[in-house]
């Protein structure tokens, strides 16, 4: 028996301001969620698979026409004429449009109650599987504890859209419960959906989560997909592998610039680095230049020359294009900046560094400021700024301290 597991398709997610960035493919990004799907759907024809599991967030919130809910439906038909039947649960997202309630699927999709855990059961293929949606967007109730117990004789899977307790702190918690709460329940697959990056929370028993279909912005890098589970005559795991779905890929690239001390070397190595990226697909890359480097106040100061000499770089690769450059301070880099500024630079350092380590603190800062509600939602992310990632603290942490380094310098 084979499963395809997908969540956080997304659908049509928006993705609001890209227009302001100069030569921007919204048309590919705008529809690599689609692309995503329909990869999807091919590839569970394709194996072919005995069931499909979509584990929530299937839609991106409220949309106010029903394009996003019958392009699914057409998507979820190809499958049934290929005799797989769907299985999916609502999660947050999906909570928050009144729309999908009236849209009526395919008869080979079962959409899981919201009123209670229920239990579908598929004797031929020797499945059950145990599910319940979100019935409201900010559900915060343990769902988990409430699953039914096993099916002997079946292959059980547990459907679920949860913020897993223990990590996982980039995303909020909605319908929270923890590794034991699952264990308990005796299932031999956890079927998980919130989380956008893939993981295999245990092997015993599978606790999964297969990631979104298709990357958004620039924080959700990396391979996107979904997981196909290949279950043994005996009812056990047999394998549970990766598979690409997404036809636009958003990708970090650090470049360590130490010893290029002016910006015609640093965008040479960058435009080098640039013709490593494969070429089968979208890519949009942010670049980060990290190290040690006599030009970094150079790099800060002409950063929108930077982006465009880059720009015209990634145009010679096929399928390229250049999000961002952001110029990150080296820890070692802790050199006097000249004219009686390191005090200033040393107790800026001092204070972000406190701010760093007291998130809630950080977090009431920037909360009031009236500039946050301007920040586009691609710059944010979709779950907004996240204070408890330690990354995004030090990106910040490093931008401003470089701000400073550099009208610090241009005063002298």
């Amino acid at each position: 028996m084979k499963i395809l597991h997908a969540a956080d398709l997304h659908i049509d997610s928006p993705l609001r301001g890209l227009s302001a960035y100069e030569g921007a493919p919204e048309e590919d990004l705008r529809l690599a969620t689609r692309r995503a799907l329909e990869n999807l759907v091919r590839l569970a024809i394709e194996l072919p698979v005995d069931a499909v599991l979509l584990a929530g967030d299937v839609y991106d919130g409220d949309w106010n026409d029903y394009q996003t809910g019958l392009y699914f439906s057409g998507q979820m038909a190809r499958l049934g004429r290929a005799d797989i039947p769907v299985y999916m649960v609502s999660g947050n997202h999906d909570a928050k449009n009144l729309m999908t309630r009236s849209l009526r699927l395919p008869d080979n999709v079962h959409v899981f109650t919201t009123r209670k855990p229920e239990t579908v059961r598929d004797e031929k293929a020797g499945l059950a599987v145990h599910g319940q949606g979100f019935a409201e967007w900010d559900l915060t109730d343990n769902l988990a504890t409430g699953y039914p117990p096993r099916d002997g004789g079946l292959f059980n899977v547990g459907l679920l859209h949860t913020g897993l307790e223990g990590g996982y702190r980039e995303h909020k918690r909605y319908a929270p419960c923890t590794v034991a709460d699952l264990e308990a329940r005796d299932y031999d697959y956890w079927a998980l959906g919130h989380v956008h990056t893939q993981q295999i929370v245990r092997d015993e028993p599978w606790i999964v989560y297969p990631g979104n279909i298709q990357g958004r912005h620039a924080r959700e890098t990396g391979p996107k997909g979904c997981v196909v589970v290949t279950v043994d005559g005996g009812l056990q795991v047999e394998s549970v592998k990766h598979h690409d779905l997404d036809t636009a890929r958003w990708e970090s690239l650090d470049v360590d610039v130490t010893g290029r001390d002016d910006i015609d070397q640093v965008c040479s190595l960058v435009a080098q680095r640039f013709q490593e990226i494969p070429e089968e697909r979208l890519t949009a890359v942010r670049v980060t230049l990290t190290g040690v480097t006599s030009a970094h106040a150079a790099l800060w100061r002409d950063r929108e020359r930077i982006l465009n000499e880059l720009r015209a770089a990634a145009g010679q690769h096929p399928n390229l294009w250049l999000e961002k450059v952001k110029v990150c301070r080296s820890r070692e880099d802790g050199g006097d900046s000249g004219g009686g500024t390191s005090g200033i630079l040393t107790d800026l350092r001092r204070t972000l560094s406190v701010l760093g380590t007291d998130p809630d603190g950080l977090m009431a800062k920037l909360s009031g400021h009236p500039l946050i509600g301007r920040i586009p939602a691609e710059i944010k992310g979709r779950d907004g700024i996240v204070v408890a990632d330690p990354a995004w603290v030090e990106s910040l942490a490093d931008d401003a301290y470089r701000l400073v380094e550099s009208l610090l310098q241009e005063a002298r």
